[in-house]
This record gives C-alpha cells, structure tokens and sequence, in this order.
C-alpha cells in the first residue's frame, strides 16, 4: 500500500505542472501580459518550400500574443485557406475576403472578422476566389502593393499583423513582403532545410532593394525538431550559425496535438494549452514580444 501511495505522489507532479502550464498559456483572468510593441509590428511568415509550419506558426503565436494582452490581426494570403480554417473563420465562397482587398481595392476592415473565442483577435480569410489572383495581379496597376494600400487604409488599431504566405514566390507572396517590416521564417529540422530558405532570402533581397527597403528578416523559428535524431542537432546549428540571434531560442517539437489542432478548427494553444508544442510557440511568441519592446518595436 505504501508504494502504491509513493508511486502515485510521483506521478502527479507532472499533470500539475501540464494543468498550470494550461493556466499560463490559456489566460482566463488576463493577468499575464506579454509587452505590447511601441508602433505596431507588420510580420509576413514566409518560407517557399511546403509543409514547414508556416500557417501553424501563423496561427499560433497570434493567439498566444492575443491571448496575453495583444491586438492581433492574421491576414490569409494562402488560396488553400488553411489560417481562416485553423481559426475557424468562415472562408466559404461568397464571404469577403482579401480577394476584394486586392483586386477591387476593398479597405481591410471590410473584410475583417473577429475570431470567436479570443476577444484581441481579428483575421482576413482567404476563400478560392484567390486562386485566380496570381493571374488576375498581372494587369492591375500597382499590382505589389495592393496589400499594403489596403493594411495603410485600415490597419492601425492592430500591435501585430501575421500574413501567411502561400508556398510559392508567385505575386501573392510579393504582396506580402511588400506590405510588411519584418519576415518570420519556419524552418523545418530536417534536410534540405537551408537550401529552400537560400532562394527566399535572395527574393527578399530583392524585394528590399527595389520595392520595399524597409524589409528586415527579423526572426528565424525552428520547426518539427525530433530530438531523438542526429540530423535535427545539425540542422539547428547550421541554421543558428547561418542566422545568428535572428534564430528564436524556442523550438518546435515534433507534436501531435500541433497536428492535430486544426481538424478541430482551432490553435493548439485552445486545443491542448498544456502540450509540448502549446507550450513551445507560447515561449516563441514571448520572445517575439520581448524583442519587439526591447529594440522599440520593428515594424
């Protein structure tokens, strides 16, 4: 009886700890604060190779800054729509929607809907109508800054604004790093990794040089560490030393709640607030805020 009694008191530690971490992350008496920037922070999360956590990375780190004390506005820029599912905004045909942003230069609180749920939090769908923009960009005058005409129009009242790319380089994306200070990039732990990001960085070099000066890539997330694995180590710290204090020092794991999350409509962080991956973008999005007081706001 005793080492039963014994074994259990060993156990619960850890579900305490998972219960106060779920406390900290989900915020429901809004005490814990993360500093708000001084001007507000214009952060485009892009990578052109797929399946890297772009739209997860998106979607969860505005919902923990939200969650502590943040206007946050995420603006779908991916035809696929998978940061108005995560976030369970209506994105069906018909609904308004950065489309009409772009091509019929709708001002962007006329496309804005709050997120159910979390009261700082706003996005931008993106329904299949932006399938056909890539295309349509082409003819339209100004067609890079679009997006920034309609954030400038009706922006302001926001202290970050996350626009998820589309995997591609196309005039989506060009739009994005147009509109924007700062470039976000995930990446993966895995092989291949700095190549991909090689050939965005020139992109945006170029982008910086003739359409935007202001674009800095700020900040650098590791993504679907597997601690278990040689290959991972390698990768952090090539991609450590190719970036420097770029590189958040919060990584995140491989998770399957993170996974799992969207089918459900939701971030990990509503999902499963005391899980691993819950609680690495909550430690990333900390150090964003962090580093956004600290150099007096970026963007």
């Amino acid at each position: 009886m005793t080492d039963a009694y014994v074994s259990r008191e060993t156990e619960d530690p850890p579900l305490a700890q998972e219960a106060k971490r779920a406390v900290e992350i989900l915020n429901p008496s809004g005490e814990i604060t993360m500093p708000r920037p001084p001007r507000r922070r214009t952060m485009c999360v892009a990578n052109q190779k797929g399946g890297v956590g772009k739209t997860t990375t998106a979607v969860n780190i505005a919902v923990a800054l939200a969650l502590h004390g943040n206007r946050v506005l995420v603006i779908d820029l991916d035809p696929q729509g998978n940061a108005s599912t995560g976030l369970n905004v209506p994105h069906h045909s018909g609904v308004p929607d950065v489309y009409d942003c772009l091509i019929d230069g709708a001002p962007l609180d006329a496309v804005t809907q709050q997120v159910e749920g979390i009261p700082n939090l706003w996005a931008v769908p993106a329904t299949i109508d932006l399938a056909g923009a890539e295309i349509e960009l082409v003819s339209v005058v100004a067609r890079e800054s679009r997006l920034k005409r309609a954030i400038e129009a009706g922006g302001s009242n926001y202290d970050y604004i996350f626009i998820d790319c589309p995997p591609s380089l196309g005039l989506l994306t060009v739009n994005a790093l147009v509109a924007a200070e700062e470039v976000l990039i995930p990446i993966q732990c895995e092989y291949y990794a700095l190549e991909g990001v090689q050939a965005l960085t020139n992109n945006i070099e170029l982008v910086r040089s003739h359409l935007n000066p202001k674009l800095d890539i700020s900040t650098v997330l590791l993504t679907m560490y597997d601690r278990r694995t040689r290959l991972a180590d390698l990768v952090e710290q090539d991609v450590r030393n190719h970036f420097g204090d770029k590189c958040l020092n919060a990584v995140i794991p491989r998770n399957v709640r993170v996974s799992e999350a969207p089918s459900y409509s939701q971030s990990v962080m509503t999902y499963d607030p005391g899980s691993r991956g819950a609680v690495s973008y909550f430690e990333a999005a900390q150090e964003i805020a962090l580093r956004g007081a600290q150099v007096g706001g970026v963007a």
